[in-house]
């Protein structure tokens, strides 16, 4: 038996990964699945959402396990987990980056994403006047997030997104050889991403190579659109 811990991205929570969970329990596995500061259930105002804030939040569910876990980031998840992988190593069998930012130490989100020209999320962003938080136009965000998905589906996402707060696209990873560089790494690259790349993924995945890289034939939520699929590619590990 594993542990997977699930780890959303921006503006999403914990409940993108309602159809991957029961999947993994199925299979005798233990699943966590968070909201993260600010997202989801949790109601953490803006001002006090930081990447370590995200951070220290999936490090209090990894000093619960008794084992290492695989920890599975999707979009702005990955940036998170990369984060958690310094501080608690030893609590991580794997790093999983679905469709993800990879980082490299020094490096932050929004730096990626503004080279990532054909990507979909920077044009549609709505600021907050105070540049605290943003969101994203109703009408992109189906093309954007969930290309592939069911009405239903999309319909559910977009009644649970949230603002998203700036903070954790602006702050750099701090990481090291010695720590985040020891825990293994799995990139799962989505071929009809409009939110990140392919060719972004690519860039990232090969600057910090991946023990394997896996591809789907999704947009950016196979959680939604091919949740058993992604499930078997998680198994594997």
């Amino acid at each position: 038996m594993s542990t997977y811990v699930l780890i959303h991205g921006a503006w999403h929570g914990s409940r993108c990964w309602d159809k991957v969970v029961p999947l993994l329990e199925k299979e005798g596995h233990k699943v966590e699945a968070p909201d993260l500061p600010g997202h989801g259930r949790d109601k953490t105002p803006i001002p006090e959402i930081s990447l370590k804030a995200y951070a220290d939040r999936v490090c209090q569910i990894l000093d619960t396990q008794s084992d290492p876990v695989i920890l599975v980031g999707h979009s702005m998840g990955g940036v998170v987990i990369t984060q958690t992988a310094e501080y608690r190593p030893e609590k991580i069998k794997t790093l999983v980056y679905l469709t993800a930012f990879l980082l490299r130490n020094g490096e932050f989100l929004l730096q990626l994403a503004e080279g990532d020209t054909e990507a979909l999320v920077l044009p549609n962003l709505i600021m907050a006047e105070d540049q605290s938080y943003t969101t994203v136009r109703d009408e992109a965000i189906k093309e954007t997030f969930y290309g592939d998905c069911s009405d239903e589906d999309v319909a559910r996402a977009k009644s649970l997104l949230v603002p998203q707060a700036v903070a954790p696209f602006t702050t750099p990873v701090n990481t090291t050889e010695e720590k985040f560089g020891r825990v293994p790494r799995v990139y799962i690259s989505c071929l009809r991403d409009k939110a990140i790349t392919p060719a972004l993924q690519e860039k990232m995945y090969k600057v910090l190579p991946c023990e394997k890289v896996i591809s789907m034939d999704t947009s950016h939520s196979p959680f939604f659109s091919a949740p058993e699929e992604l499930v078997g590619h998680l198994l594997l590990l």
